[in-house]
């Protein structure tokens, strides 16, 4: 366990930046949380539970660096869901020469499996140009790169079919799927953290778990207690929706994730690296519901 250290978390307020926030909190790190609206209610949980709340906006980098300012470590992470690929590539590269100009010691980006590999899809290749202006900046880096979140299968835009009984996804049944919980990532981070000097330069592509649509749909029946079956959706439906997205499981289908999970649970035995199951069966099925239709 390294000494304690002073980290500032980008996405607090929300569920990645989060779970790293409450790791590094839990085991006694001062954590400083970077946040659009320090007034919200899930910035006010986290000032309750004793993490400083500061303010500051990707587009503000002066925010930025005073957010920055007397901490050792910073942990990044963007979205293009919000605001788009190209917003979500300015975003990072802002927050990098802000954190840098700071004099931060440490910076963890937060990618996605494979960015790296020239996949063509157009939130993978937003955050790869973060990684390459990252390793371009000077700065003491590690990159965390996840793959498909196993809360995915509970997110609002799955529920109401999982609950009919259908996990519908646009990848043929048979194909494998590298997925990871929520709480490993955040541990993951935190992990890399603490280990410092031992982990600049690298990056990680981490999961926790590799099942088909056939047995991810057998675990979550298992856990939930519902007959679950796996339906392969038509790419053109999930063309309509998202071009990006459909992008995406072209490539889960055509190549797929290729994170070390052996390695990964040698290399970092304290993260708890859950399975499929061991995840959906901590669940509290009886909360999951259709979320409302929008007026």
């Amino acid at each position: 366990m390294s000494s304690k250290l002073k980290v500032l978390v980008t996405g607090a307020t929300g569920q990645q930046g989060g779970a790293v926030a409450d790791v590094l909190h839990r085991d006694g790190h001062s954590v400083r949380a970077l946040t659009r609206n320090p007034d919200g209610a899930a910035a006010q949980r986290l000032a309750d539970k004793g993490v400083e709340v500061v303010r500051g906006e990707f587009t503000d980098e002066e925010s930025l660096r005073r957010a920055a300012d007397g901490v050792d470590s910073a942990y990044l992470m963007s979205t293009s869901f919000e605001a788009g690929t190209a917003a979500e590539t300015e975003h990072g590269r802002h927050a990098i020469d802000a954190f840098t100009a700071a004099g931060v010691g440490h910076i963890v980006y937060s990618s996605v499996g494979s960015a790296d590999q020239d996949t063509g899809i157009p939130h993978f290749d937003s955050k790869y140009a973060v990684e390459r202006h990252l390793v371009a900046s000077g700065a003491a880096y590690t990159i965390s790169a996840p793959v498909f979140f196993m809360e995915n299968h509970v997110a609002p835009w799955a529920v109401a079919p999982l609950l009919e009984g259908k996990l519908a996804m646009a990848m043929p049944a048979d194909r494998k799927l590298q997925q990871i919980a929520l709480s490993d990532i955040g541990e993951f981070g935190a992990r890399l953290i603490e280990r410092r000097e031992s982990v600049f330069g690298k990056r990680f592509d981490i999961a926790g778990d590799d099942l088909d649509g056939t047995e991810t749909a057998a675990v979550l029946a298992a856990a939930s207690g519902r007959s679950i079956d796996y339906v392969a959706l038509p790419m053109e439906t999930v063309r309509a929706r998202s071009e990006d997205i459909a992008r995406t499981f072209e490539w889960f289908d055509r190549v797929g994730y290729s994170a070390d999970i052996a390695g990964l649970r040698r290399e970092f035995p304290e993260v708890t690296w859950h399975s499929l199951a061991s995840w959906a069966g901590q669940l509290d099925w009886s909360a999951i519901s259709t979320p409302p239709s929008a007026p």
